[in-house]
């Protein structure tokens, strides 16, 4: 069966796209249109622009979203593969990808989600790091010792390599405590805020009502959702878990592990870079070399 898995936030690069505007009819079409509904020209941003340009949320998220799917869409895919799921921001394209939301209420709800997210940002100054060869358990319990700051799992890429998030001061104190528990690498990461933690909850909120009035419909094949990592097909649910996503892990080691045990044999990502490739290449050495967890 086939996987097909769409990357997030840091996959962009200046550039992206312009082969598919100039290449492919229906891309240009799709690509105007979404310069219509958010209101400015971001291809020439992802066209012509410069890394701070696709630096900033508002261009960051929409531009990758609009990649995935575009790309997806000029590949012959019929939207319709056998199972999806996205990381992040991945997981908007995916339910693109899957029938379940309109490509025009994808891009209005993705930079929804940029704004929202943004502005968190701007609120209260926070940050991630990433963190290599240290278990979750422990990284987890790491988290759990830092007290009077917001500290928490923000991303569980793979065996051995998590993201967390949370206050500038309380990263700095965990990442200090992980170094000294034995990790290879304990690295703050240039993003503009602790993505995934309780400090997004002004971001969820906004999210939820633009969520709430937008249709979704049954996917044409599960969406294996980050919050929980289980393949959904209900919209009532993938619009809860979207919601929640914003203020919690995105588990994509287990949503890749309970994608294999569903019968996935070969993934696709689709997108701007082959980050997912990556991780999913190292969840699968995992699974060879200790079975499924």
């Amino acid at each position: 069966m086939k996987a097909f898995v769409f990357p997030g936030q840091g996959a962009q690069f200046v550039g992206m796209g312009k082969d598919l505007y100039e290449n492919h009819p229906e891309a240009k079409e799709m690509f105007e249109k979404a310069n219509e509904i958010l209101g400015f020209r971001i291809t020439d941003l992802m066209f012509e622009g410069t890394d701070e340009d696709l630096r900033q949320t508002k261009v960051t998220q929409p531009a990758i979203f609009l990649h995935s799917v575009i790309l997806a869409k000029t590949m012959g895919i019929d939207f319709c593969p056998d199972m999806v799921a996205g990381h992040s921001l991945g997981e908007f394209s995916a339910l693109v990808a899957a029938g379940a939301l309109s490509f025009e209420d994808g891009v209005r709800l993705v930079s929804a989600r940029a704004m929202a997210m943004q502005k968190a940002c701007e609120k209260t100054p926070s940050t991630m790091a990433a963190v290599l060869a240290l278990p979750d358990e422990k990284v987890e319990e790491i988290c759990n010792s830092i007290k009077d700051e917001i500290v928490v799992p923000a991303n569980y890429n793979c065996p051995g390599q998590i993201v967390i998030s949370g206050s500038e001061t309380g990263i700095d104190q965990a990442c200090e405590k992980m170094l000294a528990a034995g990790a290879k690498r304990a690295l703050k990461l240039k993003v503009g805020g602790a993505f995934h933690s309780p400090i997004m909850e002004p971001a969820r909120t906004e999210l939820a009502e633009a969520i709430k009035k937008t249709q979704f419909f049954a996917p044409k094949c599960p969406v294996y959702q980050n919050v929980n990592a289980k393949a959904e097909t209900n919209p009532d649910i993938i619009k809860e878990n979207l919601v929640a996503q914003l203020t919690s892990p995105v588990r994509w080691t287990q949503s890749v592990l309970n994608m294999i045990a569903d019968g996935a044999n070969s993934f696709t990502e689709i997108g701007p870079g082959n980050v997912l490739q990556g991780l999913v290449k190292k969840i699968n050495k995992e699974v060879a070399t200790n079975g499924f967890q």
